[in-house]
């Protein structure tokens, strides 16, 4: 279910102008669809998607009608090229411009899905806040839980003045553990089964059950594209095992593997690179058959990464960068670290790790668990941000944080209480950089990505 925060209800209240009610009332969109593969009932997720863009379209013409009395016909807008549409979305400076530009009309919304793998949007990703109202005195200790108790606010850090609160969509009492967060999916898992939830509609996917034994020991999930790609698969990644599910199809294939755990996975010039906890870099590739390997890369002399905590993947523009963060312990003044950027130079061979001293007009965005999506924006004042900053996702719970996230500049000390997790009042959990639950993370809605990504 969703719904809006108290600032829009005020807003909405005290007359707010009919064009701000259309992004507002966004937020309402209510589509709660349960997907169960295991009874093969396949949803065709572009007609769901477009069902969202009519209900906006009809408010948007609403609006047209009530402001003028001449209005260009409905052809006119909806005969403009992919191309110019394109340049248009590029130009978007926040989520809730995107969601009035798909409400205009069905062809525009048809242009968003058809955007290119590379583009990349000029707006930042919504901070997910959690808020997991799990019942036990040592919930920190407890790897599965009911969903029932998962509750987030979804907020726009372009327009703060609005938020959506969500929760799964049916009262879902399956006890599961947290593993990753992809294409605007939550991902979990059980013994036996998988669930997926989209972090905007609220919609539950459930895949096929295993039958594999091994399967107790999964820690990290991701999708390899959009649900909506005919390429869409499901990875599972265990100890001893990695499982790969062809979304639509009723079976899972189960691959040995007996590498170091994953920790983090990312996407990079169409190729799909994997780091895992000795900080060793990895390609997966899935054809013919999924197979795992290293990549031969050179540390700098300057580089001291994992030192404490694990680092972070983040692809910026045309760079895969490695961001570490470096933490001191005093007895006296806590806690305290300092964000460094190195990016990998394929120009030699082997590659290297090389210092960025300065991210120049990006900002980069992290959460505190290594499997939750990393993203960057360029020229982030255009949204009201700041450049050569890393954004980090609130750690501490809406109780003792006044901040849902924190902006550090490279080089600057990071704020203690940006080290503090949700859970534990010990720095990022643990130093492994995953956790049992979700925790308060970046993400962008599933509709986001286009078919071709």
């Amino acid at each position: 279910m969703a719904a809006v925060s108290g600032d829009s209800r005020r807003n909405h209240a005290a007359g707010t102008p009919r064009s701000q009610h259309i992004l507002v009332d966004v937020w309402h969109v209510d589509m709660h669809p349960i997907l169960d593969f295991n009874e093969m009932e396949i949803l065709d997720w572009t007609d769901l998607e477009v069902a969202v863009a009519e209900r906006l379209s009809k408010k948007t013409c609403h609006a047209a009608s009530s402001t003028s009395t001449i209005t260009p016909g409905p052809d006119v807008w909806a005969d403009l090229l992919d191309s110019l549409l394109h340049q248009i979305v590029a130009l978007l400076n926040s989520f809730q411009d995107l969601l009035a530009f798909i409400g205009t009309c069905r062809s525009w919304r048809a242009a968003l899905s058809s955007l290119p793998p590379a583009f990349s949007f000029n707006f930042p990703p919504l901070h997910l806040q959690t808020d997991m109202n799990y019942p036990h005195p040592r919930r920190n200790y407890i790897k599965y839980s009911h969903l029932s108790h998962l509750k987030w606010k979804l907020t726009d850090p372009a327009k703060q003045t609005s938020s959506l609160c969500c929760s799964p969509s049916q009262n879902l009492r399956d006890r599961m553990c947290y593993l990753g967060c992809s294409f605007g999916y939550l991902i979990f898992s059980s013994l036996e089964q998988c669930v997926l939830v989209d972090v905007y509609s609220s919609a539950v996917v459930r895949p096929p059950k295993f039958k594999s034994t091994g399967n107790h020991e999964l820690y990290y999930g991701i999708l390899v594209a959009s649900l909506n790609s005919p390429n869409s698969q499901l990875l599972l990644c265990s100890r001893t095992s990695m499982f790969q599910w062809q979304v639509g199809t009723d079976s899972w294939l189960e691959h040995p593997f007996c590498g170091e755990r994953i920790l983090q996975i990312v996407f990079f010039r169409g190729e799909i690179f994997a780091m895992d906890f000795l900080e060793r870099l990895h390609r997966i590739r899935l054809v013919p058959q999924l197979i795992v390997q290293e990549v031969a890369v050179v540390w700098g002399e300057d580089m001291v990464v994992g030192l404490n905590f694990k680092p972070w993947l983040v692809v910026c523009s045309d760079m895969l960068l490695l961001v570490d963060l470096s933490v001191d312990i005093d007895a006296l003044s806590g806690f305290s670290g300092t964000f460094k950027v190195f990016r990998l130079d394929f120009s030699v061979e082997p590659a290297k790790w090389v210092k960025v001293e300065n991210l120049g007009n990006s900002a980069l965005f992290v959460s505190l668990d290594r499997r939750n999506p990393t993203f960057s924006s360029m020229n982030p004042e255009r949204w009201g941000g700041k450049s050569n900053c890393v954004y980090v996702a609130g750690a501490g719970s809406s109780e003792d944080s006044n901040e849902a996230w924190t902006v550090v500049e490279l080089g600057q000390e990071v704020p203690s209480t940006a080290l503090c997790s949700t859970y534990s009042p010990m720095p990022i959990q643990t130093p492994s950089g995953h956790g049992n639950h979700p925790q308060n993370m970046w993400v962008l809605p599933s509709f986001v990505y286009g078919v071709e990504q």
